[in-house]
């Protein structure tokens, strides 16, 4: 029976997290696939349809539920005692603000994923892994399945589950704060689990089953942060372990996939603007895999399944520039379809949230609509909109203190990114909660160069338009100032990584709209680091930031912006650099010559001036370790806070003591 068609277009680049990349030179010949091959995979209908302006969550594909705190103080986690029961009719947000109000403090140290499966949750508690049934899963009562102090690491936490088909086996990536190196342990499920096989330096993993019932783990391996090996391991009496795919492609990185039905596992290929999927049958997973659309530049794609029917996610204008496998059948549908038809649930625009909404336009403020937060009813949320140089309307998202009054006398944290068509992060975060509650300004600004609004908005701020992004910051900046929003003497800045470009460049550029600047692994040497080819990560940049080595237009473009080749004798807000002594993403080496040409800069600027000058503080605080940023690291989040009131001149006593409820010190 022809199924209705539901289709929705997403650019892949937004849905897989950037988990690796491919380096291998070796060749290795794939089959060229008879008819019959794909007679074995028997679908209805191969769709394809497109909707630019959407994209699907990382969390959904990952298919995690949402996690759960655990302390790595105790080998066997125990029951508190003297617990006392929340009253019944205490609301569900009193509830947990209770429980994290009396807890102890070590239990908020790490965030762990959790996994259903069958009837059973699997998560991490204290240093083991562990299981329990589903309507238990709150009750502290569970199975300990293997313990993480087995792998002789310093305080290690899971980083991803996958439970095979049948729960006859579980596998979970294991790694360490001060390190990106991680270890898959694949445990066998029993009345006395054990663990069966470990394999290092594991970046994505998926399990399927094979016509024998056998569970087959397939698993990408990462080297010097590139992945383009693709491995199929068995387990138990039958025990196999085999390469069958490596990329060649060194600007190109390898991720496993398992479609939402597992049905089928996809093998995606990708860069920054091109993609290429292969597709393993669930059922014969060890059929060689098909070739669903051979890479073309520009065009990236996704594949889903669902009821016998394969559902492409593309950026492409036209679908028919897809060539349909022979089992397929071919299917163009309006690209101005609905989005909300998606089966998938993946086309949920990634918007911020929207108390209160306003509108920016023509230099004045209009409120548009406006309600309180319904969770915490102490804090609001503003939607404004700056204008660009040219005239392009950028998002931002306010969160102040409800009762604040006098805004503009009030101290602003903005924070930026702009990069890789990533989203702006604002998850929660104790310190961000503690800051809002003591007064601050949170601004949260959504310039071209991420991908809050959608491709086109990633394109207009990439390559030769990298500038785009630091004309939206300026004016996102301005705008805040001039509807009330704190000051420059009161306005600090917050990125870390691909979004030290634009804070660094901003300081250069702009540096009177701020008084200071905390960065945690910035990339601030541009130029230098594209012109590197043997760094991890250059050639798959190449997408992003351009191609200084081959093309004098590149080059001379990087010059503009690049933080470090701009640094000049001027007046500079102070800045605090936390940066990572092994971190291969961000070499510390670029992080200490902007450092030290910065502190030069400063000095003749200084000398310039004559007495009486205030020079800015520039620290640099390189933290052990081979993590690119480590989010929850306390001394960092302390650290960083105590630098922004000190520079600012304002108490930081209620905000440690504050701090205190969320973070062991």
């Amino acid at each position: 029976m022809q199924q209705k068609t539901k289709l929705f277009l997403q650019a892949l680049k937004y849905s897989i997290p950037h988990l690796g990349k491919c380096m291998q030179k070796q060749h290795l010949n794939h089959y060229n696939f008879a008819d019959h091959y794909y007679n074995r995979i028997k679908l209805k209908k191969y769709h394809l349809t497109k909707c630019l302006q959407n994209k699907p969550k990382i969390s959904e594909l990952a298919r995690n539920i949402p996690s759960r705190s655990f302390s790595c103080k105790d080998l066997q986690p125990v029951k508190q005692e003297n617990e006392k029961p929340l009253p019944e009719n205490m609301d569900a947000f009193e509830k947990v603000r209770t429980k994290l109000e009396t807890q102890p403090q070590e239990e908020y140290e790490i965030i762990s994923v959790e996994v259903k499966h069958g009837g059973f949750v699997y998560y991490q508690e204290g240093c083991c892994l562990v299981r329990s049934k589903d309507e238990e899963a709150d009750n502290d009562n569970y199975e300990v399945l293997f313990n993480l102090e087995e792998l002789k690491l310093d305080q290690p936490f899971i980083d991803c589950i996958r439970v095979a088909p049948d729960e006859k086996y579980v596998a979970a990536k294991i790694r360490t704060e001060d390190s990106e190196a991680s270890t898959c342990v694949i445990i066998k499920l029993s009345d006395q689990p054990v663990m069966e096989a470990s394999f290092p330096n594991v970046s994505s993993f998926e399990w399927v089953k094979d016509e024998e019932d056998e569970d087959v783990l397939f698993y990408t391996f990462q080297r010097n942060l590139r992945c383009h090996d693709v491995y199929r391991a068995t387990f138990g009496d039958n025990k196999r372990n085999e390469r069958f795919y490596t990329e060649k492609d060194p600007s190109y990185f390898v991720f496993l996939y398992l479609t939402k039905d597992s049905r089928f596992l996809t093998i995606n290929i990708m860069n920054k603007t091109t993609s290429e999927v292969w597709l393993i049958d669930g059922l014969s997973p060890w059929d060689p895999p098909v070739l669903i659309q051979k890479r073309i530049h520009g065009v990236l794609y996704y594949v889903e399944h669902r009821d016998d029917e394969l559902y492409i996610l593309t950026n492409v204008g036209e679908p028919t520039e897809f060539k349909l496998p022979p089992w397929a059948c071919g299917f163009i549908m309006d690209t101005n379809s609905d989005p909300k038809n998606c089966p998938f649930q993946l086309c949920s625009p990634i918007r911020p949230p929207k108390y209160y909404t306003y509108k920016f336009a023509e230099g004045k403020l209009f409120e548009e609509t406006g309600h309180e937060d319904p969770i915490t009813k102490t804090s609001r949320v503003l939607r404004l909109e700056a204008k660009s140089k040219d005239g392009k309307l950028v998002p931002m998202t306010v969160f102040h203190k409800t009762d604040s009054e006098d805004l503009q006398k009030k101290p602003l944290l903005i924070h930026v990114y702009g990069a890789y068509g990533m989203d702006l992060k604002m998850n929660f975060r104790p310190e961000r909660r503690v800051l809002v509650d003591d007064g601050w300004i949170l601004a949260y600004c959504h310039v071209r160069g991420g991908g809050e609004l959608g491709l086109q908005w990633h394109a207009d701020g990439r390559l030769t338009k990298k500038l785009n992004g630091l004309a939206d910051l300026e004016a996102c900046i301005k705008t805040l100032h001039g509807q009330g929003f704190s000051q420059p003497s009161l306005t600090t800045l917050t990125a870390f990584s691909a979004g030290g470009v634009l804070a660094g460049a901003l300081c250069n550029s702009n540096p009177e709209l701020l008084r200071a600047v905390t960065l945690e692994a910035p990339f601030l040497d541009v130029l230098n680091t594209m012109m590197d080819t043997t760094l991890p990560l250059t050639l798959e940049e190449l997408e992003e930031w351009g191609n200084p080595s081959s093309d004098e237009k590149h080059k001379n473009y990087i010059k503009r912006y690049c933080p470090y080749q701009n640094i000049k004798p001027q007046h500079y807000p102070s800045v605090h650099i936390t940066a990572y002594e092994n971190d291969e993403r961000v070499p510390l080496k670029g992080i200490v010559s902007y450092t030290e040409k910065l502190k030069e800069a400063i000095s003749e600027h200084a000398k310039d001036t004559g007495e009486g000058y205030q020079a800015p503080n520039i620290i640099l605080d390189i933290q052990p370790g081979g993590n690119h940023v480590i989010e929850d690291s306390h001394k960092k989040i302390t650290a960083q806070i105590k630098f922004l009131y000190e520079e600012l001149g304002l108490d930081s006593t209620s905000v440690f003591e504050d701090l205190k409820k969320y973070l062991k010190f």
